[in-house]
């Protein structure tokens, strides 16, 4: 089963999606927030449509790894998006995810305009392929 990643923002929410063997993490979209009930009506569409049993959601942690502001807001959001899907939800460390996405853009000479519709979908697909990463070096199929 594919598993969903979620980079959530205060504009934009990154969504990435697994393969079916859990290997290889893409980019699906970048999805603009309007206000929760559309927000969890658009994630509910995609976990239906791709037959999502487990939810990875990138957690803003200070660098000494301690909970930042907006970690708080993505418990939050967990837990609303918990109590609407009934899934497995965990959080990943996601430090810097942005800065490494907007970096790869970058080296990938996408252009300033062009890289900031981009960068929520990349950091999402990289907190999900460092999940997906970690499950693998330990053994685990983590579902």
């Amino acid at each position: 089963m594919p598993i969903l990643g979620l980079d959530i923002g205060n504009k934009r929410i990154g969504i990435a999606i697994s393969d079916k063997t859990g290997l290889i993490a893409q980019g699906l979209m970048t999805l603009e927030r309007l206000n929760i009930e559309h927000d969890l009506s658009i994630i509910e569409d995609i976990i239906k449509s791709k037959d999502i049993d487990l939810i990875v959601i990138g957690l803003p942690l200070n660098m000494n790894g301690t909970l930042s502001k907006e970690a708080n807001k993505i418990l939050e959001f967990k837990k609303v998006l918990s109590s609407k899907t009934n899934l497995k939800i965990i959080t990943y460390d996601e430090r810097l995810s942005s800065k490494e996405a907007e970096d790869l853009l970058i080296r990938a000479n996408i252009s300033r305009k062009k890289r900031k519709p981009q960068i929520d979908k990349i950091a999402a697909q990289i907190i999900l392929q460092k999940y997906l990463d970690s499950l693998h070096a330990r053994g685990s199929s983590g579902i």
